[in-house]
């Protein structure tokens, strides 16, 4: 316990790093790419493995299966039951979890330096060693779909899960990535472990380390991952295109006296070239917080709202763009008035370079915040190894967002921000 205290200590004290170091690179034998941010200030490690096994690779009807399979390879090992392994991981003080999105499986280990081998050792168990324990198993599904359930509601849930309906349909972008009650009822262990034979490979996955370590004494730690083999038998890079949806407007009943308004299209793709446009462009759109003209305008000026927000999701294919606004019911309509109207402004493109260039400073002065942290700095390694974008893309990353132009942004703006393009979630009153 002592340990694990000192290691909370050093991660809420760890000062911010603004200097961005290289990312090394290193190919093991069995296809595991590693790479590896140096950071020496603070003796700990970050350690975040990420596997082609996300919720796009649920078998139709066993939604959550990817959610559930992670629950399973965090909670116990061949080795250890779940108790054991929680007392085991406290006792070494490191943290350890394994968690789904719709791209990948992500097993992250944090640990002081000096307990590097126990955190390689931890990993290796969990990912070669599978409990496939049955009570456990089913008392983790039972927790889940309560889960699930409890979550239905919150509004802003029912207007996310009906989104990703909407906007995929049969796609396999097209449910939550958690599942739903009555898809997680119908799963099996024999499920999980189709999935983990299938996905669960060292080829296209990617290992990202950033910490108090160098590449030689890496290679040596890892060498005992050196017999986990194979090859994923789905690529999610090969995901097939998400048509795009029919425009619709979709109402959802819930006995509250607020409204959850949600606009919502199809969006861009990790390597769509107008990225960082649409970065900026989002940005005074209303990523920008109360800086953001959605915010201004239809906040501070009208009152009209609570909070109200934009942001994409950049994934393997194009993700999903949200516009997402609370407000009481019986002024929905009204703030949804002034939302297009601004949206529309800026398709016609009014946008002033003040409003870029106030972006463009915002996120530039805030970038130091992204990396300050070995967490923070695995997060963005993991996306850059794992969709294959180039290592120097943290040190280009300002450069990039200031050579972004006037022009561009207003490209992007009227590609993606003519009002009847959006369709329109709403929950709340009959």
């Amino acid at each position: 316990m002592m340990r694990l205290l000192v290691l909370t200590v050093m991660l809420v004290a760890a000062t911010p790093a603004f200097a961005i170091a290289p990312i090394a690179e290193w190919q093991m034998e069995n296809g595991l790419r590693v790479l590896l941010m140096e950071a020496h200030n603070v003796p700990m490690v970050v350690m975040r493995l990420t596997v082609p096994a996300g919720s796009s690779m649920d078998a139709p009807g066993k939604e959550g299966e990817a959610s559930m399979l992670a629950g399973m390879l965090g909670d116990h090992t061949a080795r250890h039951d779940y108790r054991a392994w929680a007392d085991y991981l406290d006792a070494e003080a490191i943290r350890f979890g394994v968690g789904a999105d719709r791209d990948g499986m992500s097993f992250s280990v944090t640990a002081l330096s000096e307990a590097s081998e126990q955190a390689v050792s931890v990993l290796q168990e969990a990912l070669l060693q599978p409990g496939w324990d049955g009570k456990r198993f089913s008392i983790l599904r039972s927790d889940a779909i309560s889960s699930l359930k409890k979550s239905l509601e919150q509004p802003q849930v029912r207007a996310g899960i009906a989104a990703v309906h909407h906007l995929y349909g049969a796609h396999p972008y097209g449910h939550r990535s958690s599942g739903s009650p009555q898809s997680l009822a119908k799963l099996t262990i024999s499920d999980l472990k189709r999935l983990y034979r299938a996905q669960v490979k060292p080829d296209q996955a990617v290992l990202a380390v950033s910490g108090d370590v160098t590449m030689p004494q890496l290679k040596r730690l890892l060498a005992p991952l050196a017999s986990w083999k194979g090859k994923a038998k789905r690529a999610f890079q090969r995901l097939p295109d998400p048509e795009a949806a029919k425009p619709a407007v979709i109402p959802i009943a819930m006995p509250t006296r607020q409204a959850t308004v949600q606009l919502v299209r199809i969006g861009l793709d990790r390597h769509d070239t107008m990225l960082f446009p649409a970065l900026l462009m989002n940005h005074i759109l209303g990523g920008g917080g109360f800086s953001s003209k959605l915010m201004m305008e239809v906040r501070e000026k009208r009152g009209l709202v609570y909070g109200v927000y934009s942001y994409f999701q950049p994934l393997a294919v194009d993700g999903p763009f949200v516009i997402s606004l609370q407000t009481r019911a019986d002024q929905a309509a009204q703030a949804l008035a002034v939302v297009r109207k601004v949206m529309t402004a800026m398709a016609r493109g009014k946008i002033s370079k003040r409003a870029l260039d106030a972006a463009k400073a915002n996120l530039v002065g805030g970038f130091a915040h992204r990396i300050d942290s070995n967490a923070k700095r695995v997060g963005l390694m993991s996306m850059i190894g794992y969709y294959h974008l180039p290592l120097d893309y943290l040190q280009r990353w300002q450069q990039r967002i200031k050579a972004v132009t006037l022009a561009e942004v207003k490209q992007v703006a009227a590609r993606y921000l003519q009002p009847q393009a959006w369709s329109t979630i709403t929950v709340g009153p009959k």
